[in-house]
């Protein structure tokens, strides 16, 4: 939904701020330039609501981004998520399989924790598998979340800790402690900031993408962004 700041160019100032760099400023809704800036559809030809990010806001520099997929991959394709959306839970799965088949894909997953306090806390305990034990073990609690029963929060995040073989004791530690509660708020106020209002929400060749898209059109996207660096060629 258009905002107050419209198109104008965000200022590198004001983007520095969003992402915390400068203390006490209220993140307002910073959505970039244009609603639709690629004829995208999702699987079932309904048209997706996607726009252009400012270089400022570009996610790579965000502390806690749990990595999968080669270093070295041509093609990044950042997740924003939420451990209690439906969507998410479908794209959890298809994501790992899109990638499992392209050894080139780099998926960068990262925390949109707007749905409730228990989304917070499953976040968090993310965020301390991955402190703790690496992106190895926290994409595997990652996949594991999305495949258990019932709502997410901090006891059910604990308890796939647990059932993973983990020390839980030191992860509930750690997801308490400022520093993963700071990266987690992070990663929620850059996506606030870039007008990502629903989850999962997607960036790729510099282009916001809000919603699912489907796994046939995910590939496609994918493709089209190794071929000519954008979502859709030849605009």
């Amino acid at each position: 939904m258009p905002n107050a700041l419209g198109k104008k160019q965000l200022t590198r100032r004001a983007a520095l701020r969003a992402l915390g760099t400068i203390p006490f400023f209220s993140v307002a809704t910073l959505r970039a330039q244009d609603n639709s800036a690629f004829p995208l559809r999702g699987e079932a030809g309904e048209p997706m609501q996607n726009f252009r990010i400012p270089a400022e806001l570009d996610p790579a520099s965000l502390p806690g981004i749990l990595w999968e997929g080669r270093r070295d991959g041509d093609v990044i394709l950042y997740e924003f998520f939420d451990y209690n959306c439906a969507f998410c839970r479908k794209a959890a799965r298809e994501l790992a399989s899109i990638a499992a088949g392209d050894q080139n894909l780099r998926l960068g997953l990262i925390n949109s924790a707007i749905l409730s306090i228990g989304s917070v806390q499953a976040a968090k305990v993310q965020q301390s598998v991955l402190r703790l034990y690496g992106p190895a073990k926290a994409y595997d609690f990652h996949l594991k979340m999305y495949a258990a029963r019932g709502g997410a929060n901090g006891p059910a995040a604990l308890g796939i800790v647990r059932a993973m073989g983990l020390d839980a004791s030191k992860v509930e530690e750690s997801a308490d402690s400022g520093t993963v509660g700071q990266v987690v708020s992070r990663q929620t106020r850059l996506a606030e900031a870039l007008g990502l209002a629903m989850t999962p929400s997607f960036i790729i060749a510099g282009t916001a993408i809000l919603g699912w898209p489907g796994a046939t059109s995910v590939r496609e996207i994918v493709a089209n962004a190794r071929k000519c660096d954008q979502p859709v060629c030849g605009k």
